[in-house]
């Protein structure tokens, strides 16, 4: 069972506490006109915004490219969630959708975009989309797009090639969304989370430093699993609290892509910069704590296999890595090791980040990186046995890192 908790201070604007119907989100300030866009930029900007997809890009600078480009833009509010322990943005679809919309209103108005799309794969997102397009149609034209749910579908060069008739899968880069996207257009590729909070930013202006500085995460493990909106800053500690994880000794941070931390790991900021000097990373803002019973080789392992199954199959260099890395980190959960192993997976982890056309390879080679880096001993205990925790066989649906949608 997912629950969804505020940990801001009473009055602090924040996205749990927005009204989710029309009516209420009207009444709060929701949809007030826009009558000077690149004030609201300016803004947007001064408040130090970051996008809420993965990669923490400030805001600001990505409404500027598109703004700035050639040619009429075109807006998409990213709804896709490729990580499988992360809700927050079909919540946010689910019951925020107005939100989500006013918040591409606004991203339109400040690039001059014409038309929009909603990106997603939720079906129950899609119904609530849909729903407030018609309560409340609004100038831009807004066509929502549905796609399947795979790892890689909410890349911004995959939803510019779904939208655009194609696969879901990414494209190799330069040129950029903003550069050439859908149709050929510059166009916006921004997570739904991202557009909420420039919908809140322009509608509390005086708090837009304190809407900028708040994260949705999403928490799971072997105790409850949480939806939580909470100042950055925050120690992860606070967070595990929250929904019984305070007895973990380990974190996956952000999603499958910010890597395993042990040692420490409660005196970690939810932050970007943060955990980045920490040398993890923050990504979506799905964490997933590890009790005293889970073994870190083997959520490591689960992991690598769930993303070699995910992988686009574009490149080369990716199917044969997440393979190869998949393949080694069983053989280490059984006990099949060689003494070679530990070298093989430290010089491929290294090897391997930035080869591939989007981050799934660059996941996979930092869960790798990381498990050797925080957990030596507990690889070292896996020669010639495997530990009871990695005795089932490992899963490569990513079931253990699910989170049920509250």
């Amino acid at each position: 069972m997912t629950g969804v908790f505020s940990l801001l201070p009473e009055g602090r604007p924040g996205l749990l506490a927005t009204p989710g119907d029309l009516s209420s989100y009207l009444a709060a300030g929701g949809r007030a006109p826009q009558a000077d866009p690149g004030r609201l930029l300016d803004r947007i900007a001064a408040a130090g915004l970051r996008g809420r997809g993965g990669a923490g890009f400030p805001a600001a600078v990505k409404l500027r490219a598109v703004r700035d480009a050639p040619g009429r833009p075109v807006v998409v509010a990213n709804g896709e969630e490729g990580e499988p322990g992360s809700v927050k943005d079909r919540w946010l679809l689910r019951h925020r959708p107005h939100m989500v919309l006013d918040g591409l209103r606004l991203a339109a108005a400040v690039t001059g975009a014409a038309r929009g799309y909603v990106y997603l794969s939720d079906a129950t997102a899609e119904q609530a989309v849909r729903r407030a397009l018609i309560e409340l149609p609004g100038d831009l034209g807004v066509e929502v797009v549905r796609t399947e749910h795979t790892y890689v579908a909410g890349e911004e060069t995959a939803v510019v090639r779904r939208v655009d008739g194609g696969p879901a899968l990414p494209t190799a880069k330069p040129p950029r969304p903003f550069e050439n996207g859908i149709g050929g257009a510059p166009t916006l590729v921004a997570n739904v989370e991202t557009l909420a909070r420039v919908a809140l930013i322009h509608a509390r202006p005086d708090e837009a430093a304190d809407v900028a500085g708040t994260h949705l995460v999403t928490l799971s493990g072997a105790a409850d699993a949480a939806l939580v909106e909470a100042p950055a800053g925050t120690h992860l500690k606070v967070l595990a609290d929250l929904c019984g994880h305070g007895r973990a000794e380990a974190v996956l941070l952000g999603g499958l892509f910010g890597g395993l931390y042990g040692t420490g790991w409660r005196d970690l900021p939810l932050d970007h910069d943060g955990l980045i000097a920490a040398g993890g990373a923050l990504g979506c803002g799905a964490l997933h704590f590890l009790h005293p019973e889970n073994c870190p080789v083997a959520v490591a392992t689960e992991a690598a296999a769930y993303l070699a199954a995910q992988s686009a199959r574009q490149c080369g260099v990716c199917v044969s890595g997440t393979g190869a890395l998949a393949r080694t980190l069983t053989a280490v959960a059984h006990g099949e090791a060689s003494d070679d192993t530990t070298g093989q997976l430290q010089r491929w982890s290294q090897q391997l980040p930035g080869r591939g056309a989007c981050g799934l390879l660059d996941a996979a080679a930092r869960i790798v990186a990381t498990l050797l880096a925080h957990f030596p001993e507990r690889v070292d205990a896996h020669r010639g046995a495997a530990c009871l925790a990695c005795t089932d066989p490992v899963a490569h649906d990513g079931r253990r890192f699910t989170v049920r949608v509250p």
